[in-house]
């Protein structure tokens, strides 16, 4: 052991966040403990009332202090639309870009077998309820193209088409402003094979 005990344990506290690694967290434990302890002494107390106050929105699971997040309990929203995202940060990317007014259900996943994630575990059960309380005119279906994000995207998009609800999938290909060269062959056949008339 090098450090001691605490400084240990600080060190070993911070790899849990995504992208940290040993070296990354001994450099944030060392700048917490060096120059910012009445930042560290903050970032504790809300990250604690966060882990304490911070549940799911009952109606789209997405992460709420309050029972319905701002955005169900904002009835301007076209109710019309119903996006189905993979994760809350999904819902906030989504909204950053200003262009859709419709509601959202997030699944808190994706469909993965290999990691025991069936239908029960991203809650299909609370998706449906939604479906039949706040029937849409259009589902669309937002979730990531990865090969269990598409398989969820064709088992959410068979349950929804039973229901006699327009599905829709979000589309996928060239990026803005990129340059064809440097596009992946997957994600430019996809551009191809999905393109639109002018």
């Amino acid at each position: 052991m090098i450090f001691s005990p605490l400084i240990d344990q600080l060190i070993m506290a911070l790899r849990c966040l995504p992208g940290v690694g040993p070296k990354s967290a001994q450099r944030m434990a060392f700048h917490i403990l060096e120059r910012e302890r009445s930042s560290g002494l903050n970032l504790a107390k809300i990250l604690e009332t966060a882990i304490m106050q911070v549940k799911h929105c009952q109606r789209c699971r997405t992460l709420s202090e309050t029972t319905l997040c701002n955005l169900c309990a904002n009835l301007n929203r076209d109710q019309s639309l119903l996006c189905i995202v993979e994760t809350p940060a999904d819902v906030i990317a989504i909204e950053q870009t200003g262009s859709y007014r419709g509601y959202y259900f997030v699944l808190l996943g994706r469909l993965s077998p290999l990691d025991g994630i069936g239908p029960e575990e991203l809650g299909l059960d609370q998706l449906l309820k939604n479906l039949t309380e706040h029937p849409p005119q259009e589902v669309i279906l937002a979730t990531n193209p990865t090969v269990e994000g598409e398989a969820t995207a064709h088992y959410l998009a068979e349950i929804i088409k039973q229901r006699n609800i327009n599905t829709s999938r979000i589309a996928h290909g060239v990026p803005l402003g990129g340059e064809l060269e440097f596009v992946d062959g997957n994600t430019l056949a996809r551009a191809l094979t999905e393109r639109s008339e002018v």
